[in-house]
């Protein structure tokens, strides 16, 4: 590895040779993977959301639009998972795909005991259940509209 300040050489696609210094290479380097990360907006972060638990086999996935209704996020996902090492699973996973790619750092709540994870992105909340807890807490009711409750 060349030490500070001696010239180093690469190659460019079109292979012309460049001179830059170790320095300079790095903060290069360093750009190009901050450009790498998208655009975290509600909609890029909801649809990460859904394909992650998607393709780890989350069950009855629902998605609810919270604009107009609460401040404290954009959009609610509610998903099951068949078991606590599924529900974990998924969450972990969840949670280091949304910092590999948007780089956001999500808060989880709920990932020791593996019955219920919530996962804050910011922009998307998202509940992560074992069924019979989410049965028992039936946080569909409370948010979406037009649902019966029972008396």
């Amino acid at each position: 590895m060349p030490r500070a300040g001696v010239m180093t050489a690469l190659f460019k696609e079109d292979n012309e040779l460049s001179f830059f210094t170790a320095a300079e290479t790095s903060a290069k380097t360093g750009a190009i993977a901050m450009n790498a990360l998208q655009t975290a907006t509600s909609e890029t972060l909801l649809a990460a959301v859904l394909k992650s638990l998607d393709d780890d086999k989350g069950e009855d996935i629902v998605q609810i639009n919270l604009r107009g209704k609460s401040e404290m996020g954009d959009y609610m996902v509610i998903a099951s998972g068949r078991s606590t090492r599924q529900v974990t699973a998924m969450a972990e996973k969840l949670a280091d795909k949304i910092k590999q790619e948007f780089g956001v750092i999500c808060k989880t709540e709920g990932k020791e005991t593996g019955d219920w994870v919530l996962i804050d992105t910011g922009d998307v909340i998202v509940h992560i259940f074992r069924p019979e807890v989410r049965e028992f807490y039936q946080l569909e009711k409370m948010w979406q509209p037009g649902v019966a409750t029972a008396s």
